[in-house]
């Protein structure tokens, strides 16, 4: 059995609500008695239990995070912030994975409501909205990073995927490219729809209307796999494009695949541009030029609005600006 506050409050002469208070540093016990009790108990190797301190205050010092999946390469600097950003403040983190399936994240939210976590994070969320009647069942904050469905919902952090599919395009079009392609992520729809919408903006404001072909959407498939049966796609047209335009970073290795295997030069024939830059992007040859999301930072910044409003404040949605990072994926068409 550990060392309890009785065997602490016995060994100091003391009562069990003196050793309670000094503790947990409580100003209305004297300094002196203080270090005297915390002494005794780190020399009886006493370890406060969680279990006791959260059924005292109603908090459990830990936060939920719904991933969906740890396999995905962006995911991990995401949890990377927030768990550094969580443990700044004494607070640890449960991880669970949604499988990027709608029932099985809020069975996962739930879950970790009965575990009484005091607040949960979801990444790239596939129910959204819903969450807003549910916060009255849950009784704890929630915050969406990248949420994927459509509608309003009070606390998410996100991208700018707009802004950063522009950014992408206009750097093709400013290279000389014309012949833009895109490849497309159905199942991710709200963030899918941003970046075809940036696509089709920065062609058009440049006079370019894309062939409708050129906008590859290829459901049911996994990032990689949907890369290579892209270019398959692309390859078969009569004019091909001379760039390609990405959903994702694993998107556009798939597509790397594929063109290799065809023996299509990347980027003296196709130039290809992804979006995330996962570490993979940094690491195959040649290196991929990709839209920079600050995962990390995404992460950071989640956590800091959760442990606001677990506080009792107010925070407003956050929009983070990508960054294009160049490499040597993309060159003027040939």
């Amino acid at each position: 059995m550990g060392v309890s506050i009785k065997d602490i409050a016995r060994a100091a002469g003391v009562s069990h609500a003196t050793v309670s208070r000094a503790l947990r540093d409580d100003p209305r016990i004297s300094e002196h008695t203080r270090l005297r009790i915390q002494r005794i108990a780190a020399a009886m190797g006493y370890s406060p239990s969680a279990i006791a301190r959260g059924l005292a205050t109603g908090r459990t010092d830990t936060i939920g995070m719904v991933v969906t999946t740890i396999s995905d390469p962006f995911v991990a600097p995401i949890v990377q912030g927030a768990e550094k950003r969580a443990m700044e403040s004494g607070y640890s983190l449960i991880l669970s994975q949604s499988g990027a399936d709608p029932d099985r994240e809020i069975a996962a939210v739930r879950l970790l409501r009965e575990r009484r976590v005091d607040g949960v994070i979801v990444t790239a969320s596939r129910v959204g909205e819903l969450y807003t009647p549910l916060l009255s069942e849950l009784k704890v904050p929630i915050v969406l990073i990248n949420n994927q469905k459509g509608g309003e919902f009070l606390h998410s952090i996100y991208v700018d995927d707009l802004a950063g599919a522009k950014m992408a395009v206009e750097y093709l079009i400013e290279l000389g490219h014309e012949r833009i392609a895109y490849v497309a992520c159905p199942e991710r729809a709200l963030s899918n729809d941003r970046r075809l919408s940036g696509y089709e903006a920065a062609l058009r404001s440049h006079g370019i209307e894309p062939p409708e072909d050129f906008i590859v959407q290829i459901p049911g498939r996994d990032d990689l796999e949907r890369g290579r049966e892209a270019i398959e796609k692309l390859l078969s047209m009569e004019e091909r494009p001379t760039a390609v335009f990405c959903y994702n970073d694993l998107t556009a290795i798939g597509a790397l695949q594929a063109l290799h295997l065809r023996g299509v030069g990347v980027p003296e024939e196709v130039s290809l541009v992804g979006f995330d830059d996962i570490p993979m992007a940094s690491m195959v040859c040649p290196s991929l030029t990709t839209v920079a999301q600050p995962k990390e930072e995404m992460g950071v910044k989640a956590m800091e609005i959760l442990l606001a409003l677990i506080g009792g404040e107010e925070r407003d949605n956050i929009v983070v600006r990508p960054q294009l990072v160049v490499r040597g994926s993309t060159a003027p068409p040939a």
